[in-house]
């Protein structure tokens, strides 16, 4: 029992591997070593261990992790851009144990009904997967709801909400939750202001407990292949991964699972594991001179993110309303400082309030044709199916490189799409140099290159939704009192004379004998910025440079039909391989209009019901 670094020799064999300790992985294991303490688990974790680091623990610190050199995630490089002015982006994953929960903004929503009973598998629509919802979640906020679980062991905490124009909503989160309103961002950190990972509450407490003394964990591990005899999961290979051991050898090991192999790297990480052994498309496969195993077409396409646009505003609100003092290393506010004075800011992850909002019956003739005729098919019928999500942030969202030598106070709004059109796909690809060793590496090794392409605004009917929540979040922001006007270096550069042009505002004063001042108050007379035809295409051009992750990635081994490049059954069994399943957001056969934290948890608590009953233990 214990955390490793190096498996103990006499750990040669165990009855379930769990190959990726993150969000989903750790909830299974830990949901199975509960149930019976006497089988034998094993995790394999890429990433370091999450305890003992403060800014994993502190929800304000969540921010470090974006950075792609961090150790704390895995940064997949996309392929380069086709066109010479195009753009390769980095999709982020979680690379620590916990995964995404470990490092992620703490943000919990559930999707719509209608986004999983769309998923048109028994087992998962929206009512049987209540139960799994409630099972994972305890509510602490100034709202609280009855239908949130009251013995879950993540803590979902409320914030305080900001009227913007539309109504406050109380629960967005009861998946038929009115569109066009407003809510308290909940979020999973504690009411003593920690954050709530996977890794946190389920796994380390059975860790700590002595009475589960068969559950291991190993991290700094990478698995390379999950081994197959005979149409049968039988163990994996894994080898030490060189971000955390560079100067020690990397030798392939192998350990025996006698029961079942459960693969939760997530959805980048899941199909490259699952090409490396061999099962997936033939032809890349062959091209990558991996023997074929199971011909498996689907694995590794229909990669989906909602695409995300952050837009920051100057504001009149005060140092201790905001988390800029900690993203700009201000003077008192180093990370040292806040953790020495025990700050209250610790426990905050800068976002309030979240909303799903769809077009008015007013904003329909402003879509494109093409958005327009999606709307009618797609959106129309389904009236719980937002077109766009967005958050309120209390912290300069954009370039930090483009602010002034004394920088304000500032606010963001982030925006992304809930059921983007574009698809990507991530494989393994043909054996190749990579960029950290000299020598050639093999196609099945975890440190080759990929091919990744992310897809972001393929389908031009994504552009179309982010112009429309272009101009309808900078209104949002334009009512709101503390709005001191755009941080133009981070918004779309509309021409000087534009009526769109973008920069500082003063407010003024209520009494017209008094001149314009910083105090709290809305514009006057306010009325929506018109947009030119010029405005839209320097839009256009600014959405397609600036787009990028939202670090939500699914979709990749699709819980479907076999004949529709399905990867999973609605049990999460790979098809063709017995005793091996996928646990975590590659099995997702559609978007969620939600943060897809708390979905992969849902997938994770599903899951471990599922391998439970193939081996006769009960899962609580």
């Amino acid at each position: 029992m214990g955390i490793y670094t190096t498996l103990p020799e006499n750990i040669t064999e165990v009855d379930i591997v769990v190959a990726g300790g993150g969000t989903a992985g750790c909830i299974v294991a830990a949901r199975l070593a509960k149930a019976d303490p006497e089988l034998s688990i094993l995790v394999i974790e890429g990433g370091s261990g999450d305890r003992n680091d403060p800014t994993i623990e502190h929800p304000a610190f969540c921010f470090v992790h974006m950075d792609p050199n961090s150790k704390t995630n895995i940064a997949y490089q996309g392929n380069p851009p086709a066109e010479p002015d195009g753009k390769a982006h980095i999709v982020s994953s979680g690379g620590v144990l916990g995964g995404g929960s470990s490092i992620n903004l703490m943000m919990y929503s559930r999707g719509q009904r209608s986004d999983y009973d769309s998923w048109d598998t028994p087992g998962w629509t929206a009512e049987e997967l209540v139960p799994y919802f409630n099972k994972l979640e305890t509510y602490h906020g100034p709202n609280p709801s009855g239908r949130h679980g009251t013995n879950g062991p993540i803590h979902i905490s409320g914030g305080p909400a900001t009227q913007v124009g539309w109504p406050e909503i109380e629960d967005l989160q009861n998946l038929d939750g009115a569109n066009n309103g407003i809510q308290r961002a909940m979020r999973f950190v504690s009411p003593d202001g920690k954050r709530q990972s996977t890794a946190a509450q389920y796994l380390h407490p059975l860790l700590q407990d002595n009475n589960h003394p068969n559950l291991h964990v190993l991290v700094e591990t990478q698995v390379v292949r999950v081994l197959i005899t005979d149409s049968k999961a039988t163990g994996v290979e894994y080898t030490p991964n060189p971000t955390f051991h560079p100067d020690t050898p990397h030798p392939t090991l192998t350990v025996t699972a006698k029961r079942q192999v459960v693969l939760s790297c997530g959805a980048l990480g899941t199909p490259l594991v699952l090409e490396r052994s061999g099962v997936g498309n033939p032809s890349i496969l062959t091209r990558a001179s991996v023997p074929i195993t199971v011909p498996l077409p689907g694995v590794g396409n229909g990669y989906q993110d909602h695409n995300l646009l952050v837009y920051p505003y100057l504001s009149s609100l005060a140092p201790s309303d905001t988390l800029d003092a900690l993203a700009t290393n201000r003077p008192g506010h180093t990370p040292a400082d806040l953790i020495a004075t025990q700050s209250p800011l610790l426990g905050w992850n800068a976002q309030d309030v979240t909303c799903k909002l769809r077009p008015s019956p007013s904003d329909l003739p402003l879509l494109s044709p093409a958005l327009r005729a999606s709307w009618a098919a797609d959106f129309a019928p389904h009236p719980d199916r937002p077109l766009m999500l967005m958050s309120l942030v209390g912290v300069m969202g954009g370039d930090p490189s483009t602010l002034p030598p004394s920088p304000s106070q500032y606010f963001s709004i982030s925006t992304f799409t809930a059921y983007p059109y574009s698809r990507g796909h991530i494989h393994i690809a043909a054996a190749t140099t990579t960029t950290t060793t000299t020598s050639p590496e093999s196609s099945s090794s975890p440190r080759s290159l990929i091919d990744f392409e992310p897809g972001f605004f393929a389908d031009n009917r994504d552009v179309a939704m982010h112009v429309w929540a272009y101009k309808k979040q900078r209104e949002i922001a334009r009512r709101m009192v503390c709005y001191r006007g755009e941080h133009a270096a981070c918004h779309p550069p509309f021409a000087a004379d534009s009526a769109a042009v973008c920069g500082p505002v003063l407010i003024s004063s209520s009494s017209s004998s008094s001149p314009p001042d910083d105090t709290d108050a809305a514009l006057e007379e306010l009325e929506d910025i018109v947009y030119s035809d010029e405005d839209d295409a320097v839009l256009e051009a600014w959405l397609r440079w600036n787009v990028g992750t939202t670090w939500h990635s699914l979709g990749t081994c699709a819980m479907r039909k076999r004949e529709e490049d399905g990867v999973v059954d609605g049990r999460l069994r790979v098809y063709g391989v017995e005793g091996l399943r996928v646990a975590d957001l590659s099995i997702a056969p559609g978007n969620v209009a939600a943060n897809t934290a708390c979905t992969a948890m849902m997938i994770g608590e599903k899951a471990a019901v599922l391998v439970g009953e193939d081996l006769g233990v009960e899962v609580e």
